[in-house]
């Protein structure tokens, strides 16, 4: 394609996505081309449309030919670059609330696919995933070792460093990111968008996640910057989200340490259209609550500990929700490590919600977390052990507990010694990895053919562990014992 081509579609492109009107296209076009280092313009033939990563693609090979930008602010540029074809906050907003009017999935499929166009939610990254299921006793867990989020250049985290720290914005979440350049310690967000809804009296922001771990992975999040906090409120908030978006899923992380996700500092939730492992397992067992007559509540048959409950009368369910996470918080049981406060009044429990609509009536699991450390478990004693951290040693936040592993990056070429060494052929396998990798070879013959298989296998047991650590009543006699006298502590 040649260069004035790729310019003038580009412009086009910008044209149909309604960010430019006719009348500007001169002017734009300047604009872009003083943008790219360029100085001349010749009028193509245009007798095609190439798609916007393609032109992307295109005008980044023009604009490093003519040195627009370092090596270092690739990525800044790209995201500015694309901003150029990216809508207007404004525009997005009434488009999608127009297509609301038609359904809710009409805006949301707009929504998505604009953002995937325009590259904020990086479509090519994510295929880079290496993904796969593994069949557990509690149901098929999905398993995604994460190569979408490029590592950093060591020349570019040198720049950074002579940067001058920012505190605006306050963080990776806050709504003052949409089109924001970056650079230092800030993402490139010119091509960043959100849309701006109410969740009771409160504004939010909805935005899709750049490096999406599932489909339509979105993140919901608070326009002011304040701590997540779990209470009634925010059970409140993911089914007022469920009334907008009856189509997706929603939960929180949980809001202490350890437990939580990897920002506490900003109040937010992760949504989504995609039927996690969790959603998919049945009940152990069905509970009652006297109180509460209107809302069918079960354990669920899942390695952590998890309450579900379904209603059709969101006010009973709200209240039974904020009910059990208040006896949660003061709820002790010395004989399984289960210790609601130390000795200095800090908190220990809380509670991990997943929220979704099922047949008309919503549905809430409520996932039981403790974040107390002891000598044996000094990074939690509900918290993946010692010896699966050669695999997974990060918190187990709101994706994982759904049956999610998203595992670092690290683990491709790791595996890929791990396998060679059961092969018994010459490696680089990390001294970590070697306990679990002479327990794996003592089980099986291992050829070329099988050996990757296996390999996967084993992380989905090691997956499954790890959840299992995560539980705070664990799937045995003593465990079924401890949650049975919980229930009935709710129950008085």
């Amino acid at each position: 394609m040649e260069k004035y081509q790729a310019v003038q579609e580009f412009i086009n492109l910008a044209e149909k996505n309604h960010r430019i009107e006719t009348l500007d296209k001169i002017y734009w076009r300047n604009q872009l081309l003083h943008f790219l280092g360029m100085n001349d313009w010749d009028e193509p033939q245009v007798t095609e449309e190439h798609d916007a990563l393609t032109l992307m693609d295109q005008l980044m090979i023009l604009a490093r030919d003519n040195q627009a930008f370092s090596p270092e602010e690739e990525e800044f540029y790209e995201a500015a670059l694309m901003d150029f074809i990216s809508p207007t906050p404004s525009q997005i907003n009434r488009e999608f609330w127009k297509n609301y009017q038609e359904s809710p999935k009409k805006a949301t499929d707009y929504f998505y696919g604009l953002t995937q166009e325009i590259n904020q939610v990086k479509t090519r990254d994510i295929a880079k995933n290496i993904a796969f299921n593994y069949h557990s006793k509690y149901g098929d867990l999905e398993i995604t070792i994460n190569l979408s989020k490029p590592e950093k250049d060591p020349k570019a985290i040198a720049a950074a460093k002579l940067v001058k720290d920012s505190s605006y914005p306050a963080c990776a979440l806050c709504i003052e990111n949409e089109g924001l350049y970056g650079g230092g310690n800030k993402a490139a967000r010119s091509n960043h968008r959100l849309i701006r809804l109410k969740l009771q009296d409160e504004e939010w922001g909805f935005q899709y996640s750049p490096y999406a771990y599932y489909n339509e992975h979105s993140i919901v999040l608070n326009n002011l910057h304040k701590p997540m906090k779990i209470n009634r409120r925010s059970f409140s908030n993911l089914l007022d989200f469920l009334d907008l978006f009856p189509h997706y899923m929603i939960g929180s992380n949980a809001d202490l340490p350890i437990v939580g996700g990897s920002i506490l500092t900003h109040d937010h939730y992760q949504a989504g259209r995609h039927e996690f492992p969790m959603a998919k397992a049945k009940l152990r067992e069905q509970v009652a609550f006297k109180a509460f007559p209107e809302v069918a509540v079960g354990i669920v048959n899942w390695p952590m500990s998890v309450v579900r409950l379904s209603s059709e009368d969101k006010g009973q369910l709200l209240t039974l929700a904020d009910y059990i996470l208040k006896k949660w918080q003061q709820y002790s049981d010395t004989s399984i490590d289960v210790i609601a406060h130390s000795a200095d009044g800090t908190p220990h429990h809380t509670i991990t919600p997943i929220a979704r609509k099922r047949e008309g009536a919503y549905e809430m699991d409520l996932v039981l977390r403790d974040n107390n450390v002891n000598e044996t478990y000094p990074d939690g004693i509900f918290h993946p052990h010692a010896d699966l951290h050669h695999i997974k040693k990060e918190n187990i936040g709101l994706i994982e507990v759904m049956g999610l592993a998203v595992l670092p990056p690290r683990l491709k070429n790791e595996l890929q010694e791990v396998e060679q060494y059961l092969l018994g052929k010459p490696h680089h396998m990390k001294d970590m990895h070697l306990p679990w990798a002479q327990e794996l070879k003592n089980q099986g013959d291992f050829t070329e053919e099988n050996v990757s298989e296996y390999v996967r296998e084993a992380v989905g047991a090691v997956f499954t562990r790890v959840l299992q650590d995560a539980g705070v009543f664990k799937d045995d006699k003593a465990g079924y014992a401890g949650f049975k006298r919980f229930i009935d502590f709710i129950n008085e």
